[in-house]
């Protein structure tokens, strides 16, 4: 990693093997960053970046990313993506490269090489600003073939007013839980075409499926089919994990960030219907129903994964409390989602002219590290050989137009909890 110069001093001393460093952005004019390191609170740190530093790479990332552009069609946006520099292997290094030189300040670079020369793998928990919200910081190519991913566990941060909120609750994870499972739900009017394809709900997810087994709730069958919020609130209530491939959309403000789900116009909601369907809200997740004021919100699993466009876009907004800090606030300790567009299978196709499942097999890798003991790392480490496999090959359905979209949010239970 670049960066030297800055003494680190005795900050290695009492750090445990995997030692975790909350790292926080602010716009203010230019950048502010700050971190702390989590085995020495008292020692907190300080840095200002100059916006002219940047904002040029921080431009020429939105301008590769598949998400719409103001007045682009998501068709145009893929045509783009799949022409610009996250899908072509010597221009997304450099990318990657001028984003880690320009984001990561010198004396946390040297803090983080202290910690890897002594064997200790350094965790990153990020808190994005507004003007960050899209940045792949695992794929961050900070030496050579090695990115952060390489070098340590990198998971996303939500605010300390959410994640230590005395009205927060954190479900317990059981491995052995029930998985509530909504693929491709359809939405009523079909103005939302399904994200997995024609060929069906569940097609190229068996691997998927046979490892939810038994445990898989959703609607009729297995995987997939209509399913509204009243049914979906009431089986997360007791539930492990919630796997959601489908359609979110994006707002003005953090708590109108939708889900679309089968509910008509009929059912109880924040937001208007849309024709014949009204959409879920992240108010309604935290809220819940707008006529109950004593609701209090739903009650969220452990852990969740969103495979859908920019669901885990809470950091770009000015109060970042979207889907992600609502699932966090109803229980949830994981949340992994999506940063950016997500191109489906039929996406790739269409714009890259190959077939393969680069979608459905991400949805399987999120979907096994949500499984696992350690999310975080596994994610990470799905993440890594993606990276590698991309370096190696050149493959689109390898680049980070996939890969890097996918981020974990991880949230402890608050300190105040026995």
């Amino acid at each position: 990693m670049p960066g030297e110069g800055v003494a680190v001093g005795d900050l290695a001393e009492g750090a445990p093997d995997r030692p975790r460093v909350q790292v926080k952005f602010a716009d203010v004019g230019d950048l502010y960053v700050t971190w702390r390191w989590e085995h020495a609170l008292q020692r907190p740190r300080a840095y200002a970046i100059p916006r002219s530093a940047v904002q040029p790479v921080l431009d020429r990332l939105d301008a590769s990313l598949p998400s719409p552009l103001p007045g682009e069609s998501v068709i145009a946006a893929l045509d783009r993506a799949f022409r610009g520099p996250l899908a072509d292997p010597a221009r997304e290094r450099r990318l990657s490269a001028e984003l880690a030189g320009a984001l990561l300040p010198a004396p946390l670079a040297t803090e983080l090489n202290a910690m890897l020369v002594q064997g200790r793998r350094p965790h990153l928990r990020i808190q994005g600003s507004p003007s960050l919200g899209r940045v792949p910081w695992e794929a961050l190519l900070v030496d050579a073939e090695r990115r952060m991913v390489h070098e340590a566990e990198v998971s996303l941060l939500v605010p300390a007013g959410v994640r230590n909120a005395p009205s927060r609750r954190v479900s317990a994870w059981d491995p052995r839980g029930p998985v509530v499972a909504v693929l491709d739900p359809p939405v009523p009017g079909g103005m939302l075409a399904p994200v997995l394809g024609p060929a069906g709900t569940g097609a190229g997810l068996d691997a998927l499926q046979k490892r939810l087994g038994s445990r898989a709730r959703g609607a009729d069958p297995l995987l997939g089919g209509a399913i509204d919020r009243v049914r979906l609130r009431a089986l997360l209530a007791d539930a492990s994990r919630l796997l959601y491939v489908g359609h979110v959309s994006s707002s003005d403000h953090g708590l109108d960030v939708r889900m679309h789900l089968s509910d008509g116009p009929a059912v109880a909601g924040r937001a208007a219907p849309l024709g014949p369907h009204r959409p879920l809200t992240a108010a309604d997740i935290a809220y819940g129903a707008p006529e109950n004021d004593a609701d209090g919100g739903w009650l969220i699993p452990a852990r969740v994964a969103l495979m859908a466009c920019e669901s885990g876009g809470d950091s770009g907004f000015a109060e970042p409390t979207a889907l992600v800090a609502a699932l966090a606030r109803g229980g949830a300790e994981h949340v992994a989602a999506a940063r950016w567009t997500l191109p489906t299978d039929a996406g790739f196709a269409r714009a890259a002219g190959t077939d393969a499942p680069a979608f459905t097999a991400a949805i399987d890798a999120v979907d096994a590290a949500q499984d696992s003991t350690d999310p975080v790392a596994a994610l990470n480490a799905w993440q890594r050989a993606c990276a590698e496999t991309w370096a190696r090959t050149g493959a689109v359905e390898h680049s980070p137009l996939m890969w890097a979209a996918i981020s974990t949010t991880w949230s402890p239970p608050p300190r105040h909890n026995p």
